[in-house]
């Protein structure tokens, strides 16, 4: 067990980490160089975006690009609509997906097993595109932002971790609770849920990146341009350059492939500032919800 335990002081397992090491880095340089491109791309004029083809620093700043699109109307219309969508749709994805583990946490409840079974059965199959649009728009969703939140709002993967989260939970908290008059919905709101922070921002983090970045729901459920979402404008500043959408002055060019670095980086900063706010829950959580079948 000794020899075991310390394989890794000996020569060849030095070495051993120091390869590791260098490699993951390089991997993870290889992953951090095409958002420092986009990066550098917003700040760098048209000429030299046009005569060099890669640089991870311009050679001038410039902030033409982020200023056209945020005096942009439908850039901060987006924007707005976004981040709301977002924690709406998060509040009420994680509500409803911790509402439906709650009682499948429980052994006793009848027919939890076949419940189980069809949830797993979801994650191999599902209904598809078109089926699921023909039932958001016989629920009357189409051109409603509920649209982007209630197809999507109980991710299989999710339910089965934080069911298996609550089940490892004591069950004399919950019979605590009852003997002091709490219901069902009073014992996961005051005791279950405070308990289960950790799994809890794990798939919060989850189903908000997952929001921010739709795009096909917005392109699929909405046909009015004033309900875009940021994905949606990323997508039409990104095909063709609209100065009229980005409401740019035509006596002051800006850059085209700029405009569309800066949509990038605006678009990718939110989610990357809110990560570190959950990143100590982020492992916790999934190991500890990961660990029960």
């Amino acid at each position: 067990m000794a020899r075991e335990k310390y394989r890794f002081n000996t020569p060849a397992g030095r070495v051993f980490d120091v390869v590791n090491i260098v490699l993951l880095m390089g991997l993870g340089l290889l992953a951090l160089l095409p958002f420092v491109y986009v990066t550098a791309g917003s700040f760098a004029s048209e000429s030299e975006l046009a005569t060099r083809s890669f640089f991870l620093w311009p050679e001038s700043f410039s902030l033409r690009a982020y200023e056209s699109i945020l005096t942009s109307p439908t850039f901060l219309r987006a924007m707005v609509t976004t981040i709301a969508v977002t924690a709406v749709g998060t509040v009420v994805q994680l509500l409803l997906t911790a509402a439906m583990a709650y009682p499948l946490s429980k052994s006793n409840l009848p027919g939890s097993r076949l419940l189980v079974s069809l949830v797993v059965f979801t994650m191999v199959f599902s209904g598809g595109m078109i089926p699921t649009f023909l039932m958001v728009k016989d629920l009357g969703l189409l051109n409603t932002y509920w649209a982007l939140i209630l197809p999507l709002a109980i991710n299989p993967f999710s339910l089965i971790i934080i069911k298996n989260f609550f089940q490892q939970l004591p069950a004399e908290l919950e019979e605590s609770a009852k003997m002091d008059g709490a219901n069902e919905l009073q014992t996961l709101w005051s005791v279950i849920l405070p308990l289960s922070k950790p799994v809890l921002a794990t798939f919060a983090l989850f189903y908000a990146v997952g929001i921010w970045n739709d795009f096909m729901s917005p392109l699929l459920y909405l046909s009015d341009n004033s309900m875009w979402t940021l994905q949606m404008f990323l997508r039409q500043v990104t095909v063709a350059t609209d100065l009229s959408m980005v409401e740019a002055d035509p006596t002051q060019l800006p850059p085209a492939r700029g405009i569309k670095f800066a949509v990038i980086v605006v678009a990718t900063l939110p989610i990357l500032l809110f990560y570190p706010f959950l990143q100590k829950h982020f492992a916790k959580g999934m190991l500890i919800g990961s660990v029960k079948g």
